[in-house]
C-alpha cells in the first residue's frame, strides 16, 4: 500500500490538525474506487468528538466482503448510498476494537481507558476513529481486542438472520453453508446456543473447523451436495448462493425458512435480483424464502457481549495484517475463501 499525505478523508478533524504540527494519525485512505491498489497509507488530522461520540484509539478493525466491494464500488448500486463518483468516506472499514482515548461532553456509559468493540460508519482503518457512543460496548473480559474486533457486522448478520428472520427454536434443523467463512462461523455457534441441529457445509480443509465450532454434522461440498440428499432442514442460511433457490428449496422441509445472505452477483445490482425472485417466489409457497439486511443495534452487540463472556461464542481469525497492509487484507477477502475472520492490527 503505498504512502501519501492526505488532509482528510471525510473525518472532522481536531482543531489545527492541518497545521504544522499538529497531532496526526496514519490511515489507509482511497479517494476513488478502484481494487485494493486505491488504498493508500496517509497522514490525516485525528477525529475530533462530538458532544455524544467516542474517540476510540484503534487498536484492530476485521474487514468482510461488504467492506471489499464498498472499496471497488461494484455493484454500482452500492454507489447510491456511499458516494456516486467517489466513496464519500474515504477510509474503509466499519468494525473496531480499542480503547477509549476521549469522549464528548454527552457521554456518561463509557469512559477513557476503557476497552471497546463496535462499529463506525465513518471507517476504521486508521489509529483513531470518531464512534457515536451506542455504537460501541465494554470488551468482555475474556476477550482479547483483536479478538473483538472481529465480531460486529458478522456476528451480527448471523443473530439477526437466525434470531430475527428464521426465529430458530430449540430441536429445529439448521444448515448454514459456508459454514466457515465470516458470519457461517458466528451462525453455527449461534444457532447451537440456540439449541438446534446444526448442519455445516464447507471445503474439506475446513471440516474440523467447522465441527469444532459445534456443528451436529458436517458437509464437504466438494463430495457431497446437500441439495441431492434425503435430509430436510428447518432453516437454511445460505452465505454461499452456489446452487440454484430451486435447489435448495428442494432441501427445506414445507414450512422452512431459507435466507439467501450472499452478496455477490451482477456488477450492476449485485444480489439484488436473486433477492427480488425470492420474495416473488414466497407468495406463492409455504416455504419463507427471507433475504435481508442487516442492521447495526446497540442492544443485539450487548446480547453478542454476552454470548462471548459466556463462552458460547469464539471468534475465528484466519489472518491478521498490519495497518499499512490493508490492501493486501481486502485483497485476500476479496478471494471469497476465508476462514473465519481478517483482521487488521493497528
Amino acid at each position: 500500500m503505498g504512502t501519501e499525505e492526505s488532509s482528510n478523508a471525510g473525518y472532522r478533524q481536531v482543531p489545527g490538525a492541518s497545521q504544522a504540527g499538529a497531532a496526526r494519525m496514519r490511515a489507509a485512505v482511497q479517494h476513488r474506487y478502484g481494487p485494493p491498489s486505491v488504498l493508500k497509507s496517509s497522514q490525516i488530522g485525528i477525529p475530533r468528538p462530538g458532544r455524544g461520540d467516542v474517540l476510540v484509539q484503534v487498536g484492530a478493525a476485521s474487514v468482510h466482503p461488504g467492506d471489499y466491494f464498498v472499496m471497488t464500488g461494484k455493484p454500482y448500486v452500492l454507489r447510491l448510498v456511499f458516494g456516486f463518483r467517489r466513496p464519500r468516506h474515504g477510509i474503509p472499514g466499519r468494525d473496531l476494537a480499542g480503547v477509549v482515548a476521549a469522549v464528548g461532553k454527552d457521554v456518561t456509559a463509557l469512559r477513557p481507558g476503557e476497552e471497546v468493540f463496535g462499529w463506525s460508519t465513518a471507517g476504521t482503518l486508521a489509529e483513531y476513529a470518531c464512534v457515536p457512543a451506542d455504537h460501541l460496548v465494554p470488551v468482555p473480559a475474556n476477550l482479547s481486542v483483536l479478538d473483538a474486533a472481529a465480531v460486529p457486522t458478522s456476528a451480527m448478520t448471523a443473530l439477526q438472520a437466525l434470531r430475527d428472520i428464521a426465529n430458530v427454536q430449540p430441536g429445529q434443523t439448521v444448515l448454514v453453508t459456508g459454514a466457515s467463512g465470516g458470519v457461517g462461523s458466528f451462525a453455527v455457534q449461534i444457532a447451537k446456543a440456540f439449541g438446534a441441529e446444526v448442519t455445516g457445509v464447507c471445503s474439506t480443509r475446513n471440516v474440523d473447523l467447522v465441527r469444532s465450532l459445534g456443528a451436529d454434522h458436517v458437509i464437504d461440498y466438494t463430495r457431497t451436495d446437500f441439495t441431492r440428499t434425503e435430509k430436510r432442514y428447518d432453516v437454511i442460511l445460505d452465505n454461499v448462493e452456489a446452487q440454484p433457490l430451486a435447489a435448495v428449496r428442494r432441501t427445506l422441509r414445507p414450512t422452512g425458512t431459507l435466507i439467501p445472505n450472499s452478496g455477490r452477483g451482477g456488477r450492476w445490482l449485485g444480489p439484488l435480483g436473486r433477492i427480488v425472485k425470492a420474495r416473488v417466489l414466497s407468495g406463492f409457497t409455504r416455504q419463507q424464502l427471507r433475504p435481508f439486511t442487516s442492521a447495526e443495534k446497540h442492544q443485539d452487540l450487548l446480547t453478542l457481549a454476552d454470548l462471548l463472556a459466556t463462552g458460547q461464542v469464539t471468534p475465528v481469525i484466519d489472518r491478521t495484517y498490519p495497518l499499512d497492509e490493508a490492501a493486501d487484507a481486502l485483497r485476500y477477502v476479496g478471494t471469497g475463501h476465508t476462514r473465519g475472520k481478517v483482521v487488521i492490527t493497528v
